[in-house]
């Protein structure tokens, strides 16, 4: 796209272990007009996580003074902990028209979906199968059978929320030919924001629509 393309709201949503950040991360680095929405949240950092860069940390008071005000341009409470995307972040990327990329949860990508229905494309990651989704968070062996049991029980619960509410869906089976189909439906959103159509990207994006995709892998028969 040309340097007048629209700004885009571009929601990536998955469970966890389906590479969801792996390939935001990848997209980032190959479209050099998308930065990555640093969320603002109440719990502490992890690791290394840094502070302006992973997340913006925040005191609870502040970050209640904050939505008191209408700085959020969403937010949720996810175990015991405050969670929100600053709407100083979407205002820059539309008006600057750039790409910002939320990695957050599908109630997350359902505020920015209301707030900003036109703006915003939304994507379900969804693992390659429920299986592969079960060895990979085996693969990290930093959780108990309980934990990779409840993770399993709210994964399935994130699948048929999002994929019940989200735009795209993409099964990320490989990550380069699912950062290519991720690019498709960017390229189509882009062109249709700017009141032009291309047709490779189109076609390629319309078959990643949820209603396209059959979800019974994920979620079992349609009763």
């Amino acid at each position: 796209m040309s340097s007048d393309a629209p700004g885009l709201l571009l929601v990536l949503s998955a469970p966890s272990g389906a590479g969801k950040t792996t390939l935001a991360r990848m997209f980032l680095a190959r479209n050099p007009d998308a930065h990555f929405s640093v969320s603002a949240t109440t719990r502490p950092p992890r690791g290394a996580e840094r502070d302006g860069v992973d997340y913006h940390f925040v005191a609870p008071e502040r970050f209640a003074k904050l939505a008191e005000e209408g700085a959020f341009a969403e937010w949720a409470e996810v175990h015991g902990k405050r969670y929100g995307t600053l709407r100083s972040t979407v205002d820059e990327a539309l008006a600057k028209g750039r790409i910002a990329v939320f990695d957050i949860d599908v109630q997350g990508g359902a505020g920015i979906q209301d707030a900003w229905p036109r703006e915003t494309v939304s994507v379900f990651v969804l693992p390659p199968s429920m299986d592969e989704l079960e060895r990979r968070l085996r693969t990290r062996s930093t959780d108990s059978e309980e934990q990779i049991a409840r993770r399993l029980a709210v994964a399935r619960e994130e699948i048929a929320r999002g994929t019940r509410r989200y735009d795209y869906v993409l099964v990320n089976d490989q990550l380069e030919p699912t950062l290519a189909r991720l690019q498709a439906v960017v390229t189509s959103a882009r062109a249709r924001l700017a009141g032009l159509a291309d047709a490779r990207a189109d076609a390629e994006a319309d078959a990643l629509r949820r209603d396209r995709i059959d979800l019974s892998p994920w979620l079992g028969p349609a009763r």
